[in-house]
């Protein structure tokens, strides 16, 4: 199924996605990377989390193109499927 983002004009499969995704144990220490940088996909979706906007991103890293921040987005979803990181319930006062 299609990705589709109202502000572009373009649709990119997961797969698409995805596959701007490297992992290799001689790369990075084997962390998921963008295709051909050693950015980790944790680096780029921790400057999204900080506020940074994908044009911020584009600008301090000019390699990179938009598709390689939603791949990124892309692999934190597929990662947020298969595994859970412990959040401390909150209790209702």
């Amino acid at each position: 199924m299609p990705c589709w983002y109202p502000y572009r004009k373009f649709a990119m499969t997961r797969t698409e996605l995805l596959s701007r995704i490297s992992i290799n144990s001689n790369i990075c220490f084997g962390k998921p990377c963008i295709r051909g940088h050693r950015i980790w996909v944790s680096l780029i979706l921790d400057f999204l989390a900080s506020g940074w906007t994908v044009q911020g991103i584009l600008d301090e890293y000019p390699g990179l193109e938009e598709a390689d921040i939603l791949a990124c987005i892309a692999y934190g979803a597929e990662m947020a499927r298969e595994r859970y990181f412990e959040i401390p319930l909150e209790t209702q006062a």
